[in-house]
């Protein structure tokens, strides 16, 4: 299985990872490697709960668009 996942410099010299098709399912790390090992293993933990609980997992739907502003 495969999630999109959005990183991007947060404060204090950390990066922050998400991934929007999982509500607040958000994780950082001090390098980006670190921020996605940390959003790899959230994305795990996010749905192993869902599927012990017998809830439905998101469709990973995120479309991306350059604007000029």
């Amino acid at each position: 299985m495969k999630r999109q996942v959005i990183i991007y410099p947060g404060e204090d010299d950390y990066w922050v990872a998400e991934c929007p098709s999982l509500p607040a399912c958000i994780s950082q790390g001090k390098t980006k490697q670190e921020a996605i090992a940390n959003i790899k293993e959230a994305i795990e933990l996010y749905i192993e709960v869902l599927q012990q609980e017998g809830r439905p997992i998101p469709e990973d739907y995120l479309e991306t668009v350059l604007i000029d502003v």
